[in-house]
């Protein structure tokens, strides 16, 4: 087995991308990322011209895993409407353990709302392809307004999503994927 050894810039991404998860955007500076890291400002820097710049390489970085995962949990479900459900059980479980610290997206938007900064400017991407992601798979289910399914499903993932942040271990999505089914239904009767 090939031991790997974490570079200067990975180490700085990794432990970003942890405290930035876990206690938000705006509370995390640099100098915390440099002395959890153990990699000097100098060099954060050099890899990163400012914090910014880690931000947006962060959720660029969760944007691709979220869309990895999407195609994984749908790659052998045959159906649209199973793709959907398959997305909404998944993020059932997922927001009820410790792990979830909420939307990465939902969070810098909410810290920085600003529509121009560069990191809401990314988020409003991915939100955008979640949309059109469901619009797509409402459309190939034969819903009646794929658009509104779209926008509630979208809703729905988006409040979930905030409800783990807001209650923890007792958020209110226990019923999460029954919710995204009741939609869904009643879109396709």
């Amino acid at each position: 087995m090939k031991n790997e050894i974490a570079t200067p810039k990975e180490k700085i991404f990794q432990t970003a991308a942890h405290l930035f998860y876990q206690h938000g955007y705006r509370a995390i500076g640099v100098d915390t990322i440099a002395a959890e890291s153990g990699v000097g400002k100098m060099t954060l820097y050099r890899h990163y011209p400012s914090k910014d710049d880690l931000i947006v390489a962060y959720l660029r970085e969760w944007n691709d895993i979220f869309w990895n995962n999407f195609e994984q949990l749908t790659k052998d479900v045959p159906t649209p409407r199973g793709k959907l459900l398959a997305v909404f059980q998944f993020m059932q479980e997922y927001i009820k353990t410790p792990a979830c610290y909420g939307c990465p997206f939902l969070n810098v938007a909410t810290e920085y709302p600003e529509l121009d900064y560069p990191g809401h400017q990314v988020a409003l991407e991915h939100k955008q392809s979640v949309r059109a992601r469901f619009c797509q798979l409402a459309r190939e289910t034969g819903a009646a307004n794929p658009e509104a399914l779209a926008d509630q499903l979208a809703l729905l993932l988006d409040g979930a999503y905030m409800a783990s942040r807001m209650f923890g271990a007792q958020s209110p999505t226990a019923h999460l994927a029954e919710a995204a089914q009741i939609l869904i239904d009643a879109s396709i009767k």
